[in-house]
Formats: C-alpha cells, sequence, structure tokens
C-alpha cells in the first residue's frame, strides 16, 4: 500500500520509523530540548540520516498529567520547524495535535499527516482532518492527558479498544475522509493500566481486523518502567523489544526517540519475515 502524505509517498509494505520531536517543555522523554526551532531542526536532520521517513512535530505534551496548550501557543512552537523541516529534509512531516486549527495551519506550512491522540473527537477536528486531504492517524485514549491514568477500567480490553477505533473510522468515512486516508494506533499508555497496555501487546494482531495501517508508540513509555524497573533513559532494550513484537504482530509504523536502534530492529525482523516467503523449503 502506498500512502500519499501531500505528494511525499509512503510504501506500507514495509515498516517505518516514525521520529518523536517535541517542540515542549514538559514532555516525559525530551521536554524542554528542542524548543529552539534551530535545534529541533537539526534533531529532525539527525533523525532521517539515521532513517526516520516520518518525523512526527508535536508542540502539546500528551503526557499522563499534562495540560492543554491552546492553538496560538502551538503553532508558535511548531509552525517555524515544520517549514524548515518541510523545505530542507525529505521525511514526511506528521503534526501530534487535536486541534483543528493548529491541523490547518501546520498542513498549510508542509506537514503531511496529522497524528491525534483524540482521533479527531474535538468539535471541528473531523471537518479539518477532511479539508486538510492529508492522512490521519486516528489514536484511542481512555479520558484526557490530565487525567487519564487515575483508574482506566475495561471489561475487554483489547476489543473496546478496537471497536472504539472502528467507531472512529466509520465517523471520519461518514464525514468525508476516504479510508485510505486513514490509520490506527491502539494508544499504549494512554488511559491504560500495565495490565491493559500488556494484552493489547499480547493480542495486537487483532487489530488487522480493521484492515487499516496500525500505528504504534511504545519507545520509553511507562510500561517499561513497570516492568524493569528502570529510569526513561534506560529504556532502549525493553523498546526495542517492543517494536519488533509490533512489527510481527502488524505494524507498519513504529514512533520511536531512539531511531537508527528501532529502525536496525524492525527492519531486520520485517527482512526475516519477507526472506523466501514464495521459495520452497529445503
Amino acid at each position: 500500500m502506498l500512502l500519499d502524505c501531500a505528494g511525499k509517498t509512503l510504501d506500507l509494505s514495509r515498516p517505518h520509523v516514525m521520529g518523536i520531536l517535541n517542540v515542549t517543555p514538559d514532555s516525559f522523554s525530551d521536554g524542554g530540548r528542542y524548543l529552539d526551532p534551530k535545534t529541533a531542526v537539526e534533531r529532525a536532520a539527525v533523525m532521517v540520516e539515521e532513517g526516520a521517513t516520518i518525523i512526527d512535530v508535536g508542540g502539546e505534551s500528551t503526557r499522563p498529567g499534562a495540560v492543554p496548550v491552546d492553538a496560538d501557543e502551538q503553532l508558535r512552537r511548531i509552525l517555524p520547524v515544520i517549514e524548515a523541516v518541510h523545505a530542507s529534509l525529505p521525511a514526511v512531516i506528521s503534526v501530534d495535535t487535536s486541534d483543528p486549527r493548529v491541523m490547518a495551519e501546520a498542513v498549510s506550512a508542509g506537514a503531511g499527516l496529522i497524528n491525534d491522540v483524540r482521533a479527531l473527537r474535538v468539535p471541528g477536528a473531523v471537518a479539518a482532518a477532511a479539508r486538510a486531504e492529508v492522512p490521519v492517524c486516528l489514536m484511542h485514549m481512555q479520558g484526557e492527558p490530565l487525567t487519564m491514568q487515575d483508574n482506566p477500567t475495561y471489561g475487554d480490553v483489547v476489543a473496546e479498544v478496537r471497536d472504539a477505533l472502528q467507531a472512529r473510522v466509520q465517523a471520519c468515512v461518514t464525514a468525508g475522509i476516504p479510508r485510505e486516508r486513514l490509520l490506527v494506533d491502539p494508544g499504549f499508555g494512554f488511559g491504560k493500566a500495565l495490565a491493559h497496555n500488556m494484552a493489547l501487546m499480547r493480542h495486537l494482531e487483532l487489530f488487522q481486523a480493521l484492515e487499516l495501517p496500525l500505528v504504534v508508540g511504545l519507545s520509553r513509555k511507562s510500561m517499561i518502567g513497570q516492568l524493569r524497573g528502570v529510569p526513561v533513559a534506560r529504556r532502549l532494550y525493553a523498546s526495542l523489544a517492543l517494536a519488533v513484537m509490533a512489527v510481527m504482530k502488524g505494524a507498519v509504523i513504529v514512533r520511536a526517540h531512539d531511531v537508527k536502534a528501532t529502525r536496525d530492529a524492525v527492519m531486520t525482523c520485517h527482512e526475516i519475515q519477507q526472506a523466501g516467503l514464495n521459495e520452497p523449503l529445503e
């Protein structure tokens, strides 16, 4: 499958790494490191050199406990970065936002994909995404970032997340967004306890029933800290293990802080999976 991202094409027959570029003071892993546009663009260039085909630019942290950031501030943070990356690098630019105005202005500045943790549930977001005519990643989140980890509750987390994503897909199609422009993300860590995250990973292949490209964000997540008892800076190895598991279960885009290591891991997995598919075993 080829995904047209405002003129830049992604071949989804192989995995892609989406490099994380948070232009925020408070993101859980790299908050404050790339507030200066020049530093942010330099970081984007490094990630592209390391193999990122998508750069995900966000101006609002959605970590647990994060407070909302208004559209003016998001745009002040991200527009100079998007414009410079668009002018200088070949990667697809993804804008990580739920705000309809931010979506529209980011796409006008050069973003080719909308990555929305609220799955276009904010009033006006579906219409803005439809007008933008770029692909949209719909992510599942129970609640809002400020309170989503207070007491997340599910009966059957896999079925409920899958059904919720299916409902958002249908809402988007009804509003005029073609299915071929939609991607889905189960939202690891967004309104999920450790047991929920583990169940989603164990059964991630079931999301292929949605028949849409599957995106995952697992890099340095708190579930790793809970499982391994390590701080954010020491979560690379477990992040790589989860990225490989996700690709084996059908993920085609892996969101990551550590681009080179993640690309090496997921491409090795993919190449072994693909090798000799049409050849008889000796």
